[in-house]
């Protein structure tokens, strides 16, 4: 989890300003599984924001030198975290690989796109996290090519407990910028919410399928 208060504050006041993240629990949206959730998240839109996208490389660096040592290389995980990979290694001095969701069909049939040695620590870079899945099938993948995966850092998790799990189960340490529960006390101080809207958000994310399920029944 992030280790500075006031920069995972400022940052989510960013990522609301900016529309990167969008709380409408009257309205909910509906994910790629499905499920309609009161919040959506698209971190790619900050790379069209100078101060956002140097903000977000200062702190991906910060808490890389804090938390680990520096390692021989940087890994992002396609889509989202390929541009702000590149921008933390860019800054750091080192190589640069990126995984995909799956092997390729065709060609080299490569599922990490990049020049990985046996035994490189790597810090692997990511932009959401939800259920923690295709982090950590990237994760699998660079351990399977022979790579030392220190940790992950990622922009912003949801803080949902089957992420918890799933990173537990992994054995893989995760730090994030910034997060939901700061997300929602900057959307308190700065009237993006309501008190309602609080208290549905709370509810979702103790049982988002629960919360869905309730949606669909027009509860």
């Amino acid at each position: 989890m992030n280790t500075n208060d006031q920069s995972s504050q400022i940052l989510a006041g960013f990522l609301l300003q900016i529309k990167a993240i969008k709380l409408n629990p009257s309205k909910p949206f509906t994910w790629a599984s499905g499920l309609k959730s009161p919040i959506y998240c698209d971190n790619r839109i900050t790379l069209s924001y100078h101060k956002i996208r140097t903000y977000i490389r200062q702190e991906f660096v910060r808490l890389l030198l804090e938390q680990y040592e520096k390692p021989d290389l940087i890994a992002g995980v396609a889509t989202g975290g390929i541009a702000q990979g590149v921008l933390v290694a860019q800054e750091l001095g080192l190589p640069f690989v990126y995984v995909r969701s799956e092997k390729k069909s065709h060609g080299l049939t490569n599922q990490i796109e990049g020049v990985v040695e046996t035994g490189q620590s790597v810090i692997v870079i990511e932009d959401l996290i939800s259920t923690g899945g295709s982090s950590l099938n990237a994760i699998e993948a660079l351990r399977e090519a022979g790579a030392d995966v220190k940790g992950m850092i990622a922009i912003f998790t949801y803080g949902l407990k089957i992420a918890h799990d799933n990173f537990s189960k992994a054995s893989c340490a995760l730090t994030t910028l910034t997060n939901f529960d700061a997300l929602l006390q900057k959307a308190m101080e700065e009237n993006f919410i309501t008190d309602t809207d609080l208290r549905s958000l709370m509810s979702w994310k103790l049982d988002p399928k629960a919360w869905s399920d309730l949606v669909n029944n027009g509860l």
